[in-house]
């Protein structure tokens, strides 16, 4: 018997009766291990290899915990409760660690979550002025941090590579923002960002931040049909962009892209007349690169001329910091809008807190900057605390599938964080890719986008962590800003593909389909009750749209969209988005259960599950599976799969079609895209719309020649 074993079985049962709404964290601390009694139960410290059933415990060692910033769940227990309690004192105590050049007044916070009585608003620090470039970059140089490395730059090609400490950060920060003044950019102007992930990227959205402009940053794998509808809703004064990036072995010549977008949106009457244009050498010669006279112009001949110092614009808490446009329902994207003060202070505290950071961490997120977790935790989060992080443009699996633990033994990453599609991926190719590099320097991992399944969790953790690395599995969204459910690492014990428990100040409930809130162990729809810090204040230039869409649905709550389930121990459990529940005969099946069933099969590495219409069940369940390199299709092996569904959540939730698939239609940032598999499902092959954003569009014609296999 292990430690955390005895601590188990040693641990009195606890009841969850309480109506308070602290009772699933208040329980923890009735008990040292934080687990109380429960059945059928293994538990592992870490440093101890995992087992493998669905129910492990997973404990930090005590080596861990004694370092950790939050080291038991009486001290988490204790944050929590103020930060929930007396929140005004909670955050005004933390925000007071941050440079303000005037404090907030009258009053820390304000809010109506409630629809029904008047207009949804939040505000948080209003009145006081700050800059979060500032606190960012310019407090760690007068901090005697200048020569700290703040960014390792790792590009496509291995050897490619490139670093900046702060003070040569802030210079190149400095030199953009004096040239974006120059060209007549002012504060609360637009400025779309069309990058791949280059230090420029960074670097843009500082300077931008620096001279109190707003910056839209779009993920460099959209379409120009998708650039052009976000330039035509915002209205940039400037698109900045390169003229090429090499994913993998294949060139993309983004500034075409951009200029197709440009064209659109001056059909639409939205001109713009400077695309600034940095030359990426490794992927494309200038002269080779499609140009507009007086429109266009490259960086590298007009930034740095400029100076290295550049006065800083300081702002209110509540003015605008960025847009970030996400999908919508409609079609039409929504442009999430977050400002500056209670952002900057939430999205530091999160990463300090969930990562566990000290400042000799090396830090690397796998994320594309034109998503939330890119600004959330690639730039702002980290630099906020003054960590060195790693920029990585490139494949993950490009030359092989070994660069990410390449990568993280070259920069020696201490702290490692990635999007669990990425992880199946990396599993389908075998423990052998992984265990050839040391990965010794690894302390923490970190999971974001979507729910971890347990067998995903357990291979990370097993064989990319050595059994002693904590995993911290994240839920949030791009309106949240930061993390909302979280693990800590070193207060508690984990459960594969659980999120744990809420982060100070976030206030999770689960209600039912009349918006009742449920007591204990349950499942329903996850809402947010009073708001934090670090929430989205609207949708760009639609208001009604923010409240119709987030607050509607349940009066008096922010509706996440996303199904939850709590277990008997207070633990949360994400099952994916609502709209991606499946209603067969009457039982409401998430798509994220039947898919972490299927990927529990030895032969299974991936998989994505749609429903489709069924004339006796109302909808059917329709799987497309990767199997692991090397396994051959067969009726046996569909069966089998099908009969592990059938095991695991119950016969109703087998699935009708097993689609073999060779891949899976992803972006390239790791995202499924299950619209495209809805419609391959539906033999609606005239619909798939636009593939362009696909990592490998070949992978479509692929699906639709396995369809009747």
């Amino acid at each position: 018997m292990t430690t955390g074993e005895a601590a188990v079985e040693a641990s009195p049962q606890r009841s969850l009766a309480s109506s308070d709404h602290l009772r699933h964290v208040e329980s923890m601390t009735q008990l040292p291990s934080g687990a109380g009694q429960i059945s059928h139960l293994n538990a592992v410290i870490l440093g101890e290899p995992l087992a493998s059933e669905e129910n492990d415990l997973v404990f930090p060692s005590h080596d861990f915990s004694r370092q950790a910033l939050v080291s038991s769940p009486e001290q988490y227990w204790k944050m929590y409760k103020r930060s929930v309690e007396d929140p005004a004192g909670f955050w005004s105590e933390i925000a007071s660690q941050f440079y303000w050049r005037e404090k907030w007044y009258p009053e820390v916070y304000s809010e109506n979550i409630d629809v029904s009585k008047g207009t949804v608003k939040f505000e948080w620090f209003k009145g006081a002025r700050t800059n979060i470039c500032y606190n960012a970059v310019d407090q760690n140089v007068e901090a005697g941090n200048g020569g700290k490395v703040a960014i390792y730059w790792e590009g496509n090609e291995p050897g490619d590579d490139g670093q900046l400490t702060y003070a040569e950060l802030l210079e190149k920060i400095c030199q953009l923002a004096n040239y974006l003044k120059h060209v007549g950019v002012q504060k609360g102007d637009a400025v779309v960002i069309y990058l791949p992930m280059l230090m420029e990227l960074p670097i843009t959205m500082l300077a931008c931040a620096r001279i109190g402009a707003v910056h839209s940053v779009v993920f460099a794998g959209f379409s120009a049909e998708s650039l052009a509808q976000r330039i035509i809703d915002c209205k940039p004064k400037v698109v900045i962009t390169c003229n090429a990036v090499k994913r993998g072995s294949k060139a993309i010549h983004l500034k075409e892209i951009v200029d197709s977008a440009l064209v659109e949106s001056d059909k639409n009457g939205v001109p713009v007349g400077l695309c600034l244009t940095f030359e990426n050498q490794s992927a494309m010669k200038r002269e080779d690169t499609k140009w507009t006279e007086g429109r266009d112009v490259w960086w590298q001949d007009v930034v740095p001329q400029f100076p290295t110092k550049c006065a800083v614009e300081w702002v209110d808490a509540e003015d605008p910091l960025f847009l970030l446009y996400t999908s919508g329902s409609t079609g039409k994207p929504k442009g999430v809008l977050h400002t500056a003060g209670g952002y900057m202070v939430y999205t530091a505290t999160t990463f300090k807190y969930a990562f566990d950071y000290k400042p000799s961490d090396i830090y690397w997120c796998t994320a594309d900057c034109g998503w939330i977790t890119g600004h959330s935790y690639v730039t702002y989060g980290p630099l906020l605390n003054g960590a060195t992080v790693v920029v990585f443009e490139g494949a993950p699996n490009y030359p092989d599938s070994g660069r990410c633990w390449d990568i993280v033994d070259k920069y020696k990453v201490t702290i490692f964080y990635t999007a669990p599609t990425l992880v199946r991926s990396l599993m389908r190719e075998g423990n052998e890719y992984v265990t050839h590099y040391s990965r010794k320097s690894l302390r923490v991992l970190g999971s974001v986008g979507e729910p971890i399944n347990p067998s995903a969790w357990r291979w990370f953790y097993n064989v990319v962590g050595d059994s002693r690395c904590p995993i911290s599995d994240t839920w949030w969204q791009t309106e949240t800003g930061g993390f909302m459910i979280t693990p800590l690492p070193g207060a508690w014990s984990q459960k594969p593909g659980s999120a744990t428990f809420p982060f100070f100040g976030v206030q999770p409930v689960i209600v039912d389909e009349k918006g009742n809130e449920i007591e204990g162990e349950c499942s329903g729809y996850l809402c947010i009750k009073r708001s934090w810090p670090g929430a989205f204040r609207t949708l760009y230039g639609d208001h009604e749209r923010y409240e119709t869409t987030y607050f509607k649905p349940f009066a008096g709550y922010y509706f996440t969209g996303d199904g939850c389930s709590r277990d008997k121990d207070g633990y949360y459990w994400l099952t994916g988005r609502v709209d991606d529940v499946i209603n067969v005969s009457g039982h409401r099946i998430g798509t994220a259960e039947v898919e972490s069933a299927l990927v529990s099969h030895p032969h299974c590495a991936e998989a994505a599950v749609v429903g489709v219409e069924h004339e006796i069940k109302g909808q059917g369940i329709y799987a497309f599976v990767t199997l692991v390199e090397g396994v051959p299709y067969s009726e046996e092996l569909r069966k089998s799969l099908i009969l592990v569904v059938r095991n695991q959540i119950g016969a109703f939730a087998a699935p009708d079609k097993i689609h073999w698939a060779p891949g899976l239609p992803k972006t390239r940032s790791g995202k499924i895209m299950r619209r495209i598999l809805r419609k391959i499902a539906s033999r609606q092959l005239d619909e798939l719309g636009d593939t362009s954003t696909l990592a490998d569009p070949s992978v479509v014609d692929q699906l639709i020649a396995l369809s009747d296999c």
